[in-house]
């Protein structure tokens, strides 16, 4: 084995997910001959000893909040080990580059960069500057066809300390995690990928993901999270990955993303998605307002909605939806639309009351920024996003009511109907004129398979 020193990986965030953002470039490290550990903070404690002993430390960064505990472990990192060089990977690496350059880092990496991790590696290890790594925006991020070993996932804390499948009534498995594809084709403006993906995606091969699920069904998973951003990007290598896995493991469960319009082209493909051993699928519906959807270039329209929980449902599979509420475009007529809609449809208990506190985030290099309707005051380096107002002042009030409902909610283990509830007499009441609003009642009704973990995304 090479090196002199030692290499890091940490994580601090995966959606309560076993981290891919690990998992990958351990495998690629250990396959050009260095030997890293790896460390998860979502899961387990700051290692001052691991973290002393580390000349490289690589934190993984593919999302906001990772990155807003990222800033926090820097600082730790810091004190314990002042003299180790520090590198960033991830979407948020790139987008979010200026501050992390400021933290002292050496590299900033995105897209399909695991060799260029490596790259960083090999040239500390010969003593030479890495100023070529420190990359920024949208046309930093590498896009070639790796060739991708199974990922590792050895010194990763056990599977039953990240998220579970949890079903009705009461039932918990434990569940795995895997990708088998990587980046999008779509330019959805309000996502972090386009920025950095540009409309590309990239397949990891059949056996490479099998391998990766017969590692974790060793170690005790019974279903597995495929999280693709878009499962069905490519529909043929969708199918075959899901073919393969049940081939190999009948008794094994998944779970999948997938756009709404993909969900309504590929309709003929998810009977067979089902009979494979899929429980449910995460679709970013964000909206019910055509207005918005169109502003954040989904690629659907409210009708799509409801034509794709009914091709989900003639096909066995659940529909659990992620929602962006609070945009600049959302009404409060939107909101309390939005609650009835899901109310009247049976749709209400497919979702995790967090989801209707979301507020959109805009990141560096958002296309949202292309939008002339999208207003901003200017980067907030606080909140790491463009800052916005809604024209109508009630709007952000209530989004900041729901957010503390909700984080209440959870503190306390509420029935979601309660929470529910709570949250739309708050949206009457922002309205102003209750008495011209009849809500629809609640019907509660079985929540379906889901995991444990309520974030999406």
């Amino acid at each position: 084995m090479r090196g002199t020193g030692e290499i890091l990986l940490v994580s601090t965030y995966e959606l309560g997910h076993v981290p891919s953002g690990i998992s990958f470039p351990k495998a690629f490290l250990e396959r050009a001959g260095f030997r890293p550990s790896a460390l998860d903070l979502a899961v387990e404690p700051f290692d001052p000893d691991r973290v002393r002993a580390a000349h490289l430390i690589a934190f993984s960064v593919p999302m906001h909040t990772a990155l807003r505990l990222t800033e926090r472990a820097v600082e730790r990192v810091r004190e314990e080990n002042p003299g180790a060089k520090l590198a960033f990977h991830g979407l948020y690496a790139l987008l979010e580059a200026p501050l992390l350059r400021s933290l002292g880092a050496c590299a900033v990496l995105g897209g399909e960069c695991e060799e260029d991790l490596v790259a960083v590696a090999v040239a500390l290890e010969r003593g030479e500057p890495t100023l070529a790594f420190l990359k920024g925006g949208g046309e930093g991020a590498t896009l070639l066809h790796l060739d991708f070993p199974v990922p590792s996932r050895t010194g990763l804390p056990a599977l039953k300390h990240y998220a579970r499948l949890l079903e009705d009534p009461g039932a918990e498995r434990v569940a795995g995690y895997t990708e088998a594809t990587r980046g999008c084709k779509h330019l959805c403006r309000h996502c972090p990928i386009p920025p950095l993906y540009r409309g590309r995606f990239f397949a990891i091969p059949v056996e490479v993901v099998v391998a990766d699920v017969a590692r974790q069904i060793e170690a005790g998973a019974t279903h597995v999270t495929l999280g693709d951003p878009d499962f069905l990007n490519g529909p043929r290598h969708a199918e075959r990955v899901a073919l393969a896995l049940h081939e190999r493991f009948p008794a094994l469960t998944f779970d999948f993303t997938a756009k709404i319009e993909h969900l309504i082209r590929q309709a003929d493909l998810l009977p067979a998605l089902r009979a494979s051993g899929a429980l449910f699928v995460v679709s970013a519906v964000e909206s019910l307002s055509d207005t918005v959807l169109t502003h954040l270039h989904k690629g659907h329209c409210r009708g799509d909605v409801y034509r794709a929980f009914e091709v989900c449902a003639r096909a066995g599979l659940a529909l659990r939806p992620s929602l962006v509420p609070f945009t600049p475009w959302a009404t409060l007529e939107d909101y309390l639309d939005l609650i009835d809609t899901f109310a009247r449809e049976g749709w209400l208990f497919a979702l995790d009351p967090v989801q209707l506190s979301v507020r959109l985030l805009v990141p560096p290099g958002s296309l949202l920024l292309e939008d002339p309707t999208f207003v901003t005051s200017g980067f907030d380096a606080a909140a790491l996003s463009y800052a916005w107002r809604h024209t109508d002042p009630r709007v952000d009030r209530l989004q900041e009511k729901v957010a503390l409902r909700v984080e209440a909610a959870q503190a306390s283990r509420e029935p979601p109907a309660q929470t529910f509830a709570a949250i739309r007499e708050l949206a009457r009441a922002a309205a102003g004129h209750p008495h011209l609003h009849v809500p629809v009642p609640f019907v509660p009704g079985p929540r379906g398979p889901r995991l444990s973990e309520s974030w999406f995304c």
